[in-house]
């Protein structure tokens, strides 16, 4: 268990070490003076848009926690799931390992309002399909909704847009056929998954994709005062990313984010762009969510302290 333990700290060690590198390599071309001259040039409109789909894209998340005590067969009222959510993912994106860090916050949060430990996991699992469904949806829709044969920000021509497009969607299809036809628990090993119901199914894919064509709105919008580079490109460029940045379970993604996206994007001006919108997504949630935790906390343990005394008397 001490060898796990050590083990576990040296791969997170070597996480950061890697992200410090990738920042280095990716920011090191640049001085903090065309950084912050490059930050300056984002429109304010443009950074008010962003900020207003970084919002759009926390209220989806707190969706994935809505449906996901459903599936658990604890629902609970909107406030609670999305205050768990807001708490837990602007905590959880920025440590890394979403599963953990943001699993024992929520945990937290749901055994206070009767949800057992299994109901716990069940919601981690369910939310963590989720951004798989999101994620190959938006990735396969932004791909086959390019148009022209010329090659995009990824260097992908057409046909290989067309292809790589319907297996990003084959994923999601498949899952919601599952979730339509399986009425038993799917077992693989130790591991044990039972298939919602159709209806939470599509909520799943439905707003596992607005979330994510939120965030890349967000960096479009960041991105429109540097490049042309439409939507789609930006959509497709952000998956690609964002997947790298899950692979890899860097604190935040960070350096893998910025080095993915800057090997992607035409101009080295977008570097501003990424800057901005990790304050916007990253760090501002963070502000607010670390006090809201400690606030809650706090207000929790009187309560406890409250009925305990109740009790006795």
């Amino acid at each position: 268990m001490i060898a796990r333990r050590h083990l576990f700290k040296i791969l997170i060690g070597a996480a950061i070490c890697l992200a410090a590198f990738l920042v280095y390599r990716s920011l090191g071309r640049y001085t903090m003076d065309e950084i912050e001259e490059s930050v300056r040039s984002i429109a304010g409109f443009r950074l008010a848009a962003a900020f207003f789909f970084v919002i759009l894209s926390y209220l989806c998340l707190g969706g994935f926690d809505a449906l996901a005590v459903r599936y658990a067969g604890k629902p609970l009222p909107l406030r609670q799931t999305s205050l768990a959510s807001f708490t837990a993912l602007s905590i959880g994106h920025n440590v890394g390992l979403a599963a953990l860090s943001s699993g024992a916050v929520r945990y937290r949060f749901y055994t206070r309002w009767g949800l057992t430990g299994e109901d716990v996991a069940k919601v981690i699992v369910f939310c963590g399909v989720t951004v798989g469904l999101g994620l190959g949806t938006l990735a396969g829709l932004a791909l086959l909704l390019q148009r022209g044969d010329a090659p995009d920000l990824l260097g992908l021509d057409h046909g290989a847009r067309l292809t790589i497009g319907l297996v990003c969607l084959a994923g999601p299809v498949a899952y919601l056929l599952i979730c339509a036809l399986v009425r038993r628990p799917l077992v693989v090993r130790k591991w044990r998954f039972e298939p919602p119901a159709m209806p939470l199914a599509i909520g799943q894919v439905v707003i596992g994709t607005l979330n994510f064509a939120c965030v890349a709105a967000s960096i479009q919008q960041l991105l429109a005062s540097f490049t042309e580079a439409g939507y789609l490109d930006v959509a497709g460029a952000y998956v690609t990313a964002n997947i790298a940045a899950l692979i890899s379970h860097v604190p935040g993604g960070l350096g893998v984010l910025e080095a993915t996206m800057l090997g992607i994007l035409p101009t080295s001006a977008s570097i501003g762009a990424l800057v901005a919108f990790r304050v916007l997504y990253f760090f501002v949630p963070l502000i607010a969510g670390v006090p809201t935790l400690l606030v809650t906390e706090a207000y929790y343990r009187h309560r406890g302290g409250k009925f305990l005394e109740q009790t006795v008397m």
